[in-house]
């Protein structure tokens, strides 16, 4: 154990309980049932399978321990072992979309929203911009955004499902997150889209921003966020939704019964909780540690997380930058492990899929994995589960709270002695 380690470990004995939800985003298990008839492109995705097909080395250790091959049941890794409860989670929201998936994870009974790429709503948010005093350009007819204050560009996303997401984009060195989130106020009260997200980056020009503008094959035209350079430095981002209602959430539900609640990673760009801790993070590592930290200052409440890399190298399709990431989860899930008191819970799972090797470089419709683990109870089967909001309703029965919008329990499953599949 290092230094760093063994501080984690002073004034354990003032801790009481804590659940740890662990997502690990797109690493997705399957492609969905529903696949053949709403997203044919997503057949045969496999993202997790088909990473410990193709790298060339991938060690996990602490998810095999826990029992990530009795869901997996793949050739390289030990069979039949695990000290977690397991099962596998379906998608209830529609598409495969990260922001949808983490409000549904956190209690939200998904509601479908209007599928349309910007350009259908650029005149109504041209002129509502307009109308508060902003100067709004549409600078390339063939390429059309719009350029907002000569600083900020609102396009499609261009890293997820047709006409599902808009992105406010803005350099953070000429121009405050304060103003950017503004104009992506705006902007959502005049779409009905499922998501729009503000967000930008330090050390980025706006040419540069505008420089890596692309347009897709099926028409979409955005900013290309990794090329552009906004995830560089001093990255911020706050994702604005359709039909979330943030106080069913079992994080608000918590928050108000008077628990801990930090949101760390990806998790605080999408997720909305008053009182919550915010740790903003895109770094693995960094996400890792914050965790572990978060469990030596917390006495009683929920620490949830998102790696997000794993997503951004699904997007780059690049096999090797997966394995390395799922790895460096692996790695820190065992100090995790270590830090745990007895009245702890684990849960880990994913949001959705992004197989690197489908031969698209979009989210994939897959299901997720569920590991659950507390060092008091037994490893058994908890089954295939309709939404991911079980894990939701799960935290709710563990605190015993009240339950949140959408999403039944498993934790009396986790106390069962059978482990029968």
């Amino acid at each position: 154990m290092t230094a760093w380690e063994r501080s984690l470990d002073k004034g354990r004995g003032n801790m009481k309980k804590r659940a740890i939800v662990l997502i690990i985003d797109s690493l997705g298990i399957g492609y969905m049932d529903d696949v053949k008839r709403v997203r044919p492109q997503d057949e045969g995705a496999n993202t997790f399978y088909h990473i410990l097909d193709k790298s060339k080395d991938i060690k996990i250790p602490n998810l095999e321990r826990l029992g990530i091959n009795r869901v997996l049941r793949h050739p390289r890794l030990k069979k039949d072992i695990g000290i977690a409860s397991y099962g596998i989670l379906n998608l209830q929201h529609y598409g495969a979309d990260s922001y949808a998936g983490h409000q549904e994870i956190m209690g939200t009974k998904p509601k479908k929203p209007l599928m349309k790429p910007f350009v259908y709503f650029m005149d109504n948010v041209k002129a509502a911009l307009e109308k508060q005093g902003y100067k709004v350009e549409i600078p390339n007819t063939y390429r059309p955004y719009l350029l907002v204050n000569e600083l900020v560009v609102v396009a499609d996303n261009i890293e997820t499902d047709y006409g599902q997401i808009y992105n406010i984009t803005a350099p953070l060195d000429h121009i405050s997150f304060d103003e950017v989130l503004k104009i992506g106020k705006i902007v959502r009260k005049n779409v009905k889209v499922n998501r729009v997200i503000a967000l930008g980056g330090k050390d980025v020009s706006i040419k540069e921003i505008i420089d890596s503008i692309e347009r897709r094959e099926d028409g979409l035209i955005g900013v290309n966020s990794p090329k552009s350079g906004v995830y560089k430095k001093g990255y911020q981002a706050r994702h604005l939704g359709f039909g979330v209602n943030p106080e069913k959430q079992i994080s608000s539900i918590l928050s108000k019964l008077g628990k801990e609640i930090t949101l760390i990673g990806k998790m605080q760009d999408v997720i909305k909780c008053d009182k919550a801790k915010n740790i903003p993070a895109v770094d693995t590592q960094l996400v890792m540690k914050e965790i572990i930290k978060q469990l030596h200052q917390m006495n009683e409440g929920l620490i949830s997380a998102t790696v997000q890399e794993t997503d951004l190298a699904g997007h780059a399709q690049d096999v090797e930058l997966y394995a390395k990431r799922i790895m460096l989860v692996d790695k820190y899930l065992g100090i995790i492990i270590e830090n745990m008191t007895k009245d702890d819970l684990l849960i880990i799972s994913a949001d959705h899929g992004n197989d690197p090797t489908i031969g698209h470089s979009q989210h994939t419709r897959e299901k997720t994995f569920l590991l659950a683990y507390s060092k008091r109870l037994s490893s058994n089967y908890i089954g295939e589960r309709k939404t991911l909001s079980d894990i939701a309703a799960t935290i709710g029965e563990y605190f015993n709270s009240l339950s949140p919008e959408n999403g039944q329990s498993f934790y009396s499953s986790l106390n069962k002695k059978s482990d029968i599949r």
